[in-house]
């Protein structure tokens, strides 16, 4: 009879052992990034009226999960963003702050001693990692230690990788990264026209804009029907039930200034929404979100602790603490050298431009483009408003401070009105603050290597004085 009970005792507990040692997926939740490029929150869920029924997919993705009104992200451009999200702290700490840097031997940049990415995190728990698409990362790395699968592909500005679902171990969770073109989309013959639109004041009325305000509309689509294919195939793949889904951009649309590159709401606010497992469902939030709050949530989802230099906070920690504020930075831009750092409150955005003696529309990768052309034409013809010759071509002041509620596009600079005076310094100590803390790297000028990768790369368009000393 003992023996009996021993064998039974011996069998339970080799069923047991089989169990977890068949498929560990069922005990980790698996994370899924769709990391998409340039788009700002013009999703049907949004409550956005142009594109309402016409983002299905996403809507859906929002009603099965949780919507976050205002997420900000790092930066308002992809490298640093994406810098500071796949190590869960703000670029300015790590030094990786300059866009595009690190791209040359002569220049690289290392991350603090001991720190290490999200994937090579997830791989030390037992995950296996890719990133379909570019990696836009602006320090030194080895791809490999990154990603356990579709490495190999050639280097260029932003290395890139490949991976499916189907090649990832049936025995090991994952944590996969895909890239979405979202708002560099190129649409032609969109279902949104130029004549359905109405551009902001700070936009000239005319055909040019209204062409790309509505392509980002139709890239917005576009990205919906992205969406709705990559969750067939995570579906295909048999392993939805047990993932987690992020949905965000690195930073909103790619139009002239007020957008991306520059820190108002249209170059720093995103859209997420993350769906799955565990998670709840239609449930809107209004509190204020950075994107460093989507790295610590990946790894409290999965169970892992984050780092000690992380700067996140888990959205669903049931003893979560909202923010008070969010904080974003803009630094050089390939050849475009800027200083300026935001402080994102419940009610106000204020913006600390350390740069000065620079116009607002400063040479700049777009100026090839018909709406950058147009706006200079303009200009030399005396065509734009009071408002818009402001914006895009006086020098910017040290200070600027807008109420978002009664001014929501960023226009009557109230850093100068005797009334707001206490709400001024308010955000100044903000900034100041955080900058002590975090020993804000962007204090500091770029190092000579740097610069001098930069001048070689860009030659006659790097016009900034800092890059003078190359010059003969």
């Amino acid at each position: 009879m003992k023996s009996l009970k021993l064998l039974a005792l011996i069998s339970c507990l080799l069923s047991i052992a089989s169990v977890d040692a068949k498929d560990s997926s069922d005990t980790h939740k698996n994370i899924l990034w769709i990391y998409v490029e340039d788009l700002s929150p013009w999703i049907g869920a949004y409550g956005d009226d142009i594109n309402k029924e016409s983002t299905p997919t996403l809507d859906k993705l929002a009603a099965d999960g949780v919507l976050f009104e205002r997420c900000y992200t790092p930066a308002p451009v992809c490298s640093a963003t994406r810098s500071a999200m796949i190590t869960g702290a703000m670029q300015t700490t790590s030094g990786t702050h300059n866009h595009r840097s690190s791209r040359d031997k002569s220049a690289l940049i290392q991350l603090p001693k001991g720190w290490k990415t999200l994937p090579q995190i997830f791989q030390e728990n037992g995950y296996a990692t890719f990133n379909r698409g570019k990696d836009d990362y602006n320090f030194d790395y080895k791809r490999s230690e990154l990603y356990s699968i579709g490495n190999g592909q050639k280097k260029g500005i932003a290395q890139r990788g490949t991976g499916n679902f189907s090649e990832l171990p049936a025995d090991k969770p994952f944590f996969v990264q895909i890239q979405l073109a979202g708002g560099k989309s190129r649409i032609k013959n969109g279902a949104v026209k130029a004549d359905d639109i109405e551009v902001p004041p700070y936009f000239p009325d005319t055909p040019v804009f209204k062409k790309w305000w509505a392509h980002h509309y139709n890239t917005v689509r576009k990205t919906d029907a992205d969406v709705k294919r990559i969750l067939a195939e995570l579906e295909q793949s048999g392993r939805a039930a047990n993932t987690v889904v992020f949905f965000f951009s690195d930073h909103g649309n790619n139009h002239s200034v007020r957008h991306k590159q520059f820190c108002y709401e249209g170059g720093v606010r995103v859209p997420l929404i993350v769906a799955g497992a565990g998670l709840p469902k239609n449930q809107r939030r209004k509190d204020l979100v950075s994107g460093l709050d989507i790295s610590a949530a990946t790894l409290a989802i999965a169970g892992i602790e984050a780092p000690a230099w992380s700067e996140g906070r888990d959205l669903f920690s049931k003893d979560h603490q909202p923010r008070n504020h969010v904080i974003s930075a803009r630094d050089r831009c390939d050849y475009t050298i800027d200083v300026t750092r935001t402080v994102r409150t419940e009610k106000f955005r204020y913006l600390r431009n350390f740069k000065t003696d620079r116009i607002y529309l400063q040479p700049q990768y777009r100026d090839s483009k018909d709406y950058i052309k147009q706006l200079k034409s303009m200009h030399a013809a005396g065509k734009l408003s009071e408002l818009q010759e402001k914006i895009y071509f006086s020098k910017r002041p040290e200070h600027e401070l807008y109420d978002l509620e009664k001014d929501p596009f960023e226009i009557n600079n109230l850093a100068t009105d005797p009334k707001h005076a206490t709400t001024l310094q308010q955000h100044i100590s903000i900034l100041e603050n955080w900058q002590k803390e975090t020993g804000d790297k962007g204090m500091q000028p770029e190092s000579p290597a740097g610069l001098r990768a930069v001048y070689n790369r860009w030659k006659q368009k790097c016009v900034n004085p800092e890059f003078d000393q190359f010059k003969n």
